[in-house]
């Protein structure tokens, strides 16, 4: 472990060195991808590594596990309730759709539109430190294309990337993360009582098993499937038209 984590961290120093950055910065959930990513990068950048706090309909101090993971890993940190950027902008745009408003989708078009606001709060931030954006995609994450285009989705740098879930656990306990979030359910915290495996219909352990080339039940073996293919897009560059050529 203690090899694997030092490859992780000398990858990071060396990529930020080569991009002529000032250090990194990562929002903070409180969740065990984002608790990794910034312990990580502490170890890379001690002094020149920053953790953000941006929570939605709730206040700095409602997000204990998120505040307990930056003190114990004394990593400096802003904190960036969205609460009214959020409800003003989805406001906005429920009036300008107006009767077309879709209530079907509401609930998914309100989860993501956090994560891009949150994203772009993030990028801003870097940008006035000079820091570049540290992703928390693992490798299940990735290839399920669980995670939000262009929000939690969107970074310069992803360290867990080649990571399963339950190495992403056995590092973070190796590294010291908090007990509470050692031991919590995954969630995005998207809607209340929202699960990660819950709401992609498996578990990470199928998933992680799927990827090391075990036998599965099948029809877990389907909705992994299901998912990378549904969510190909996620994980390609946006396509266009090949160079137009005149006929001679």
């Amino acid at each position: 472990m203690k090899e694997r984590v030092n490859h992780i961290v000398n990858w990071i120093k060396n990529y930020v060195e080569d991009a002529g950055a000032n250090g990194v910065i990562v929002g903070v959930s409180g969740g065990i991808d984002s608790a990794l990513a910034a312990a990580l990068m502490k170890r890379a950048y001690p002094n020149n590594s920053m953790g953000v706090i941006m929570p939605i309909d709730k206040k700095v101090e409602d997000q204990p596990d998120a505040l307990e993971l930056v003190k114990s890993i004394d990593l400096t940190y802003y904190s960036v309730e969205l609460t009214d950027t959020f409800n003003t902008q989805i406001k906005d745009i429920e009036n300008t759709i107006g009767d077309e408003w879709s209530k079907e989708t509401e609930r998914m078009v309100r989860a993501n539109l956090m994560a891009r606001i949150r994203m772009s709060t993030l990028y801003a931030i870097a940008q006035n430190f000079g820091y570049l954006v540290v992703g928390t995609g693992n490798k299940a994450e990735k290839y399920t294309g669980y995670f939000t285009k262009f929000g939690d989705g969107a970074s310069d740098i992803e360290p867990l990337m080649n990571l399963s879930k339950g190495e992403v656990y056995k590092m973070s306990e190796y590294l010291g993360v908090p007990d509470a979030i050692l031991n919590k359910q995954p969630s995005a915290g998207l809607w209340e009582d929202q699960t990660d495996e819950g709401e992609m219909g498996v578990s990470y352990a199928h998933i992680d098993a799927f990827l090391r080339g075990e036998d599965i039940p099948e029809d877990s073996v389907k909705t992994i499937q299901d998912l990378h293919n549904k969510t190909m897009h996620k994980r390609q560059e946006a396509p266009g038209p090949n160079q137009f050529q005149k006929d001679e």
